[in-house]
């Protein structure tokens, strides 16, 4: 059995299980449904500005980042559409979130891999410039996910990806000063890495917390 009650300071709606479980915020409140559309159009948009920007500039890192936004976009749009259901079709859910982030990390190694082999210098100042523009709006994502961050797997996983972007972003810049230092795209190649390595170790927490709540939603 399900109890649900709401925190109308911030708008949420607890959920505890039977047997004394831990309660989880599902997401089924309005303000946390408005705050993700803006997160989805916050994605969205920098998507389109990264991507262009990253060809533009020859930036693996920045492309890598584009990336990440597109992902963002597209599993947020998920997370909105499951909010109120089951627990089990939001863990289904949560569970296809990592597994598709544990694709974009391992695309992202393979291609860095590729361009080890075949490197230009990327432009660093598009990629400081762009990457400063980005981590303004991942901060901006953040801000407004933070009180929603333990929630369950499916909510989570929204706070976690713009966590991830956040430090992504800061992450490129400092790609962009070692690119500008250096003159080689060894930095820049290597915050790809470490990006590819973020989105694995986050897709492995978001499918072991949603592996948890599939088992939690089985009857007993």
């Amino acid at each position: 059995m399900e109890i649900k009650w709401t925190d109308k300071a911030i708008g949420v709606t607890a959920v505890a299980g039977c047997c004394g479980q831990d309660a989880k915020f599902d997401g089924a409140s309005k303000a946390f449904k408005r705050i993700l559309i803006a997160v989805i159009v916050i994605n969205g948009a920098m998507f389109i500005a990264e991507i262009l920007a990253g060809i533009a500039a020859g930036s693996q890192a920045l492309q890598a980042d584009a990336l990440d936004f597109l992902g963002d976009t597209a599993t947020y749009g998920i997370s909105l559409a499951v909010i109120g259901m089951p627990l089990a079709v939001r863990a289904k859910a949560a569970l296809f979130k990592g597994i598709s982030l544990a694709i974009m990390g391992l695309w992202v190694f393979s291609s860095t891999a590729y361009h080890v082999l075949v490197t230009n210098t990327p432009q660093a100042e598009v990629m400081g410039v762009v990457g400063f523009i980005a981590l303004l709006a991942n901060l901006a994502s953040v801000l407004l996910l933070l009180k929603y961050r333990n929630g369950d797997a499916n909510v989570r996983s929204v706070w976690l990806c713009s966590r991830n972007d956040a430090i992504g972003n800061i992450a490129v810049m400092l790609a962009a000063s070692g690119v500008w230092a250096s003159s080689s795209a060894w930095p820049d190649l290597i915050v790809a890495g470490i990006m590819a390595g973020l989105f694995l170790w986050s897709s492995l927490q978001i499918i072991r917390q949603a592996r948890a709540e599939t088992l939690q939603s089985q009857p007993a």
